[in-house]
């Protein structure tokens, strides 16, 4: 039996190496705020054992910041690239609308969505000239993270300092909508400025607050908003040219079979955060945020910014998960 069993790993290992040799060079930019030990990185070497079983072995190459990460694909350094729906903008507006204001309110709405652009019949959404996403991946609600308690209405937020991604326009558009002050931050930077006092307010999803340390910024005093201001997702985008349309198709559907592990990732980083820090917010006040940031929406969609597919898919999904919803009634977005 142990002749046997030392036979048949033998085979299997032989077979592997063989797969590996076979399959074409291709190097994929991760971004991940903690490298090679982070949940972005983990899941993607559960995708490059996929991949080499489909013909292309990827090399892991782990970025701690993102702009670099983009500039290096962009530049051709890497094939494909992991980084966030708001820095993928510049390659898939489609996909990257999945970050839209308000449009994704919970892990159940996302879940749909992910399923669905992953399905063959959304490819061509998925695609452009030059770019392609092969696989979105889910990465939990961003809340708004204050170092005052008391800043829990859009009132109280009027004149505040907040960190604002300085490369993403929705964010820019929506701090200067509730009259607050725009600190310009990126994702390498936005957390030491909340921990530092230089801003009030960050947003960020619940998977920063205990790497990137944001207790140190609440403070005593400060609170976290427990509303989905938007869902959080890493995009992996790929070079058109550098894969065939049968794989990038099997990468998405590939990807999404990861959904359950990184939402299980995001449950686990939420539960991290004590709950003395959670601030609920009154019904009342979140059917108003609702609907401001609706409007938002439809003001970004007009403007070029969001994409109306997307939009119009996401509006679809809410609708059907809360047909009594306001925005259900109306012909907008």
């Amino acid at each position: 039996m142990r002749k046997l069993l030392a036979g048949l790993t033998a085979v299997v290992s032989i077979a592997a190496s063989s797969l590996t040799n076979a399959a074409e060079e291709r190097t994929v930019c991760i971004y991940d705020p903690l490298g090679s030990s982070g949940p972005m990185y983990n899941l993607m070497t559960e995708y490059r054992n996929f991949a080499i079983q489909n013909g292309y072995n990827f090399e892991l190459k782990p970025y701690t910041d993102e702009k670099i990460a983009s500039d290096d694909f962009k530049a051709g350094q890497c094939d494909a690239v992991v980084m966030t729906g708001a820095r993928a903008r510049p390659y898939s507006k489609f996909a990257s609308t999945i970050e839209a204001i308000g449009a994704v309110p919970n892990a159940s709405i996302m879940r749909k969505l992910v399923m669905a652009i992953s399905a063959p019949g959304a490819a061509k959404y998925m695609s452009n000239d030059r770019y392609e996403v092969g696989g979105v991946i889910p990465a939990g609600p961003i809340y708004l993270f204050v170092n005052d308690r008391s800043i829990d209405t859009v009132e109280e937020m009027s004149g505040k300092r907040i960190a604002t991604l300085d490369y993403d326009a929705p964010s820019i558009k929506m701090v200067n909508h509730i009259g607050a002050a725009v600190v310009p931050s990126n994702s390498a930077n936005f957390s030491g400025k909340f921990n530092n006092g230089s801003v009030d307010i960050a947003y960020a999803p619940a998977l920063a607050y205990e790497p990137l340390e944001m207790y140190k910024g609440l403070g005593t005093k400060g609170g976290i908003l427990r509303y989905n201001l938007a869902y959080l997702d890493f995009q992996l985008v790929m070079h058109k040219e550098k894969f065939t349309s049968e794989f990038m198709q099997a990468s998405r559907s590939f990807v999404a079979t990861l959904f359950d592990k990184a939402a299980a990732g995001v449950a686990k980083y939420t539960e991290a955060i004590e709950e003395k820090y959670w601030i609920d917010l009154p019904p009342a006040d979140v059917a108003g945020y609702n609907e401001m940031l609706r409007q938002v929406r439809v003001v970004l969609r007009d403007e070029g910014v969001y994409d109306g597919k997307m939009l119009k898919l996401l509006k679809n999904l809410r609708c059907k998960e809360t047909p009594s919803a306001a925005e259900c009634a109306e012909s907008l977005e």
